[in-house]
């Protein structure tokens, strides 16, 4: 397991769960010895089974380096799994005034300024990740126990974990999100009376909209696509997957389609669906 990600985002605080788990635990490796240390766990007579790492930009050759030793590990026996922690501008900006320790990029300079710059230069490591994890309103405590739970769900399974997730677009979209589809094309309960106070997941929002054909095509289209892509992603050997289904408000039309698309894509070999209602 590789974490990497923003300075401030809580590596070290991930790294401690998973060493209180028995992974062997190194922090700041340089990159060059990734493949030597994905080696040795490979090995039956001496390598620790399960390893986990920090890189980050506080290694001079990480940037220029990590892709393509990643993507080389990829292509080998070891299936690593990398996991990119963030948070937003202004809770990095709180963390280090908080610890007031200089960020790695600014060192003669604001923290403001180092922040933007490590997010810009890390766009592209960013976009290799299998799990990107917004740690902004976690607490230390919840960090944790979501490493610890990954961790024991990652040891107990060997499918890829689809999260379905609804949400409103006037909250914005899921920063974590991999796909994006948008659902405001369909008939929109909101302007029914009777079901403007209920949610997507009671029978009469959703007798309401299986009523019109619009909503029937576009669930089999979607469905018969994630059916199609799903599988690819699962062959590229991604870990994780975040489907965000969007309306105006979250309520409705998003969880209905969230909800009726579990049971057509929990068919599909080698994924685990879940599904979460962020707005609802």
């Amino acid at each position: 397991m590789i974490l990497t990600g923003l300075s401030g985002s809580g590596k070290t605080q991930a790294i401690r769960a998973l060493e209180d788990l028995g992974y062997f635990c190194i922090d700041n490796l340089p990159t060059q010895l990734i493949p030597t240390m994905a080696e040795l766990s490979m090995r039956d007579d001496a390598g620790p089974d399960k390893v986990a790492i920090v890189v980050d930009v506080r290694e001079r050759g990480f940037l220029s380096q990590f892709p393509r030793v990643y993507k080389k590990l990829r292509a080998s026996s070891v299936k690593p799994t990398l996991i990119f922690l963030e948070a937003s501008h202004s809770t990095l900006v709180k963390r280090f005034s908080e610890t007031r320790r200089p960020h790695p990029l600014a060192r003669d300079r604001s923290v403001s300024e180092g922040i933007s710059e490590e997010r810009r230069k890390l766009n592209a490591i960013r976009s290799l990740a299998d799990l990107i994890l917004d740690t902004s309103n976690l607490t230390v405590h919840e960090l944790r126990d979501h490493f610890m739970r990954m961790s024991r769900h990652r040891e107990s399974r060997a499918e890829m974990v689809v999260n379905l997730v609804s949400f409103g677009f006037k909250n914005g979209v899921p920063v974590d999100a991999d796909l994006v589809f948008d659902v405001r094309c369909l008939p929109n309960p909101h302007f029914v009376s009777s079901l403007r106070h209920m949610t997507g997941r009671d029978p009469a929002v959703v007798r309401y909209m299986r009523r019109h054909a619009s909503t029937r095509e576009f669930l089999d289209q979607l469905s018969s696509f994630l059916a199609f892509a799903l599988p690819q992603y699962v062959k590229e050997g991604k870990s994780y997957l975040t489907v965000a289904i969007g309306c105006t408000g979250g309520q409705h039309r998003s969880v209905m389609m969230a909800e009726a698309l579990k049971k057509p894509l929990s068919k599909v070999k080698g994924v685990k669906v879940r599904v979460r209602h962020r707005d609802s």
